[in-house]
Parts: structure tokens; sequence; C-alpha cells
């Protein structure tokens, strides 16, 4: 791939030493990893407000709250949500955003896949900040229509759509195939990571009126985007290097240069232009339809589908569950709700990093996914059983439901994509690595607008129905994994 003005990032033209031979090419991985951290850990940051803010704009809590709960004027919730129906709205809410988002990543991955990536996730970015900070503004501007929160949220979804296929193609693009399960669960951490600062941020504003709980994090993922379109470098390709993982090496028209010295310009035109059709005929994008039908993308893509569905019913109605169940008797604060559903996010930070440790050691992703699967059914009904107790209780048993819940979406949702994304049946194309991210993020996505929505409706019956709906899709989500898993074992087992 021929870099061009584009490709190259403003802190490149200012400061020429940062390009090779200056700086080599783990510096440049690394600076890409913390960007993309960065980058997505914004997006899930402007996510988070709608779930810190339920138990302000829905249903009000029973009478026999603590103390610290009274945030007038946030008590008497916030038409049209604070309804009898109110919990309905609020997961309609949820499914027009996470709608469009799963709608939208199949486009975007295929789009990625043939755009500058760097401008499209700024774009991405800088969309998601707009229609957050809109959002927030309903607070001041006393908008009480339906409408205009679901819109505001359907475009949303779109713009945040965008961020995931952009942030793992170029991660895949700097990335070797070695410890792969373990660097991309380390920096897969973003999602909690992000979970957790939008929620202290839009919890530790919440008492100035919801609205900055949205204006605030808005504001932040703009800024982090302002940061990408400055520093981030797409590809290696664009800085010279080839081959992520080897070293520093030069790239195809610095190499036949130097070897030959004394080749004249119409040879080595000749090279470069067969080298350019080589190059072309390596990184040309694949087609939607082809990309579901490389080996294990839609088994994952399925399991995904339940999976995140669980993971986004977390995300979206932890705090409003946590703030209307009584722990030790009491009713804690729509702060204090907040801020404890981040020890869900720290939980996720080590599963994550723990699956994709396993995985990488037994180089089984399937097997890993199953075992952290299968593990998070008895943590979520120790939960929902023990986690009124005490808050000690709480706490204990939140941070294990998160770290078996978070595992598998993590290790799914970076190594496997980038895997599948660069497999041999590809012959080394790059370029289909959004697209397949695209795919199986996409079906997962499907899955989180479900999930929400079903909450939003079954928490009406109990909050034992919500539980047995979550533990019912970790079932199906490690059923589709088996017949994966009996192939990673089959190629384990000596040949006889």
């Amino acid at each position: 791939m021929e870099s061009n003005g584009l490709s190259l990032p403003p802190v490149l033209k200012l400061f020429p030493g940062l390009k090779p031979p200056n700086k080599t090419l783990l510096f440049h991985q690394i600076c890409v990893l913390v960007i993309t951290f960065l980058a997505y850990a914004s997006f899930h940051a402007s996510r988070k407000p709608p779930s810190i803010v339920k138990s302000v704009l829905g249903p009000t809590v029973p009478s026999n709250s603590t103390q610290g709960s009274n945030l007038s004027p946030n008590d008497a919730g916030w038409a049209p949500f604070n309804g009898a129906d109110g919990t309905h709205r609020l997961g309609e809410l949820d499914l027009a955003f996470l709608s469009s988002y799963s709608v939208g990543m199949y486009f975007a991955g295929h789009v990625g896949d043939r755009i500058n990536l760097r401008l499209f996730l700024v774009a991405g970015m800088m969309g998601s900040g707009i229609f957050t900070v809109l959002f927030g503004l309903g607070y001041w501007f006393h908008v009480h229509v339906l409408g205009y929160f679901v819109i505001v949220q359907i475009l949303c979804g779109v713009f945040q759509s965008i961020g995931w296929p952009c942030v793992v193609a170029v991660v895949g693009n700097w990335l070797g195939e070695s410890k792969r399960g373990l660097i991309m669960g380390v920096w897969n951490s973003h999602t909690s990571v992000g979970n957790i600062v939008g929620s202290v941020v839009a919890s530790g504003v919440l008492e100035f009126g919801w609205g900055w709980s949205f204006v605030v994090p808005g504001l932040l993922i703009i800024f982090v985007g302002f940061l990408v379109y400055v520093f981030l470098v797409v590809s290696p390709e664009d800085m010279g290097f080839v081959h992520p993982g080897n070293g520093v090496e030069m790239s195809g028209q610095e190499r036949s240069a130097a070897k030959n010295p004394q080749t004249t310009e119409s040879e080595e035109a000749k090279l470069i232009e067969s080298e350019d059709a080589a190059s072309s005929d390596s990184s040309s994008a694949i087609g939607f339809l082809e990309a579901w039908q490389k080996p294990g993308v839609a088994s994952f893509a399925f399991c995904l589908f339940f999976s995140k569905l669980v993971a986004y019913t977390f995300l979206y109605w932890l705090p409003f569950y946590i703030r209307h169940t009584a722990v030790a008797g009491m009713h804690i604060s729509y702060k204090t709700a907040g801020l404890l559903s981040t020890i869900f996010d720290i939980g996720g930070v080590l599963g994550g990093i723990t699956a994709g440790f396993i995985s990488d050691i037994i180089q089984a992703r399937a097997i890993t996914s199953i075992l952290f699967l299968f593990l998070s059914i008895p943590s979520l009904i120790l939960y929902r059983a023990f986690g009124s107790l005490s808050m000690l209780a709480n706490i204990a048993l939140m941070f294990v439901s998160g770290f078996f819940v978070n595992g598998p979406y993590s290790l799914i949702t970076t190594a496997v994509a980038a895997d599948l994304g660069k497999q041999s049946s590809n012959s080394g194309n790059s370029r289909s690595l959004a697209t397949v991210t695209a795919i199986i993020d996409g079906t997962g996505s499907v899955g989180a607008a479900l999930g929400p929505l079903l909450a939003g409706y079954i928490s009406t019956r109990g909050w034992n129905s919500v539980f047995f709906m979550l533990i019912l899709s970790i079932l199906f989500a490690g059923l589709f994994l088996i017949r994966v898993a009996r192939t990673e074992i089959s190629a384990k087992l000596p040949e006889k």
C-alpha cells in the first residue's frame, strides 16, 4: 500500500524525526496500542451515561432508600420515562441505539476496508461526541418528547459503529501473530476502562443535573478524536515498515534500490509497478458474503450474539438493578449505584486479560471461551442469590461475574476476530480484517440490542426472570462454539 498525504498524521509531517530509522517498529507499535486504547475507551465512556442516568429518568425507587439518595429535582424522574411503563421506554431507547449500532457495524467494516481508517475513525468519534452532547442538552431545553431521544440515539449508534472495526483493523495491521491473545486481552481492557471512566464521570456530575452526565463524556470523546487525527498511523507500510514483529525493514522500493544502486530509472519503475500490483492483489478488500464463509466466522459471530447480549444487559441495566435492589436491607443512592457498578468492569478487565493469556498458552480460543462461559453461569446464580446479603458479598460476586462474563466477550472481539481476519484462507490479505471484525461484532451487537430491550420488559416481572434469560443466553453461546472446540481438540491429539 503506497502511502499518501492522507495516510500520515500531522505529527509526522511536523516532526520527521519520528519516522524510521530514528524510531523503531516497537516504538510505533506501542504508540498505536496506546492511541487506539484511548480511542475506544472514550467510545465506551460516552456510551455509559444512559445506564447511569436510568435511575434518575425512570420510575422512582422504593421509599426506604438511604438519606444519601435524595437528589432533588431528579427524584421525580423525567417524562416520558417516569411512568408505569418507564422501564419499557428506557429499554426501547437502548434498542434504538444498539440496533443502529449493529446495522451500522456491517457497513462500517465494509467501508473501513476501502478508505483511510484514521479519518473514518475520527469522523466516528466526532459524530458520537456531538450526539452524546445533544442527548444531554435535552435536560436544559426541557425536552420530554420520546422521539427526540430516540432519533439522537439512532444517529449516535451509527457513528459509534465506526469505532470498533477501525481500531481492530489498525491494531491487526501493527501486531504479529505471537502472543496476540495476551496483548489484545490487555489492549481490550479499554472496553472496561472506558465503562469505568464513563461511570465515574457520569455519576460524579449527576447531582448537578443529568444533562452533565452526557455532555462531559461527549466532550471527552471529541477531544480524544482530535488526538487520533494528529497522532494515529494506520499501517506500518505507511512508515516504511513491513512484517510487524520482525524488526525494522525497508519498503519494497527502498530494498530494490539498495540491492542494486545501478538500476536504471525504467527498470526501477517496472520493479515498483510489479510490487504495487502484487500489493494491490494481496490487499484488496473481500466481499461481505465471502467473509461470512471463512472458517469459524459464523460460529464465533453467533456465540458473540448471545455473549454480548449478556454483557450489554449488565452495561445498560446494572446501575439500575443495584439502585432498585436492597443491599443489607437498604437502597443506595444513584451516585453510589453508578460507582459500585464499576466493580463488574474491573472484573472484566482481569477476565479479558486472563482469557487472552490462557488462549495463548493452550492455543485454543474456542475452548477458552467455553470455559469462561460455563463458569459464568454459577457466578450469576450466586450474585443474584447472595449479592443482597451485604455490601462485601455484592462487590465480591459482582467482580467474579464480570470476570467470567467479559472474558470470552473480550477474547472473541479482539484476538479471535484478528485471527479469522488474517487466516491462511485469505492468503495474507489484511484488508479483510475490518470486514470480518464487523461481521463478528455486528452480529454480537444485534444480541447487544436485544438484551437491554428484553431486560426492560422482563424486569417488570422480577429480576429472577432477567437472570434466567442471561443464563439461557450463556448456554446458547457455549453451544455455538462446541464444533470449533472439537476441531481445536482434534488438532492437538497425536495422529494415529
